[in-house]
């Protein structure tokens, strides 16, 4: 059996793990009359994890011998042409995001990460850039903050 179908087997026992436990969830009393119940997205979740799981073990694949000798030679071929710098300054831009979401608060960590990462992946167009990601990280915390009722700092720390 191909590696891509045992992958998907896994993937598939995982989905319908997770779907289960989604759907024996025990749901508060208050919250059965919710539209949006608590489970309701990780229920989604599992029927498409195991929809797609499903879809990759029925599709007909490459015999194991051309799946190998094309993924030897394209990962060959490709090894140099790898964009490593831009994969470490996104994973540092995450952890940097990370550390200063508090000291600087939700809005401008948020901008600032949304600007970095364009930035390292190449966009130079900042008098488009910046303003798109100030309304991005605004329209997020409203989004978090007013139609969800989660709270969110948008400013820094030592502002209150």
């Amino acid at each position: 059996m191909a590696l891509d179908k045992v992958i998907a087997l896994l993937f598939l026992l995982l989905s319908t793990l997770y779907g289960y436990a989604a759907y024996t969830y025990p749901l508060l009393p208050f919250e059965r009359n919710m539209p949006f119940l608590p489970n309701t997205l990780p229920l989604a979740l599992g029927v498409l994890g195991a929809l797609v799981s499903l879809f990759i073990i029925v599709m007909p694949g490459a015999t194991e011998d051309e799946a190998m000798e094309d993924e030897d030679r394209g990962e060959r071929e490709n090894f140099r042409e790898f964009k490593y710098a831009q994969m470490f300054s996104l994973v540092a831009a995450m952890v940097l995001y990370a550390i200063l979401l508090r000291p600087i608060g939700f809005l401008a960590a948020t901008t600032l990460f949304i600007t970095g990462s364009a930035i390292a992946l190449g966009e130079r167009r900042y008098h488009v850039l910046i303003p798109s990601a100030a309304v991005a990280a605004g329209s997020v915390w409203y989004l978090v903050q007013e139609t969800l009722g989660i709270f969110l700092s948008p400013w820094p720390a030592f502002l209150g």
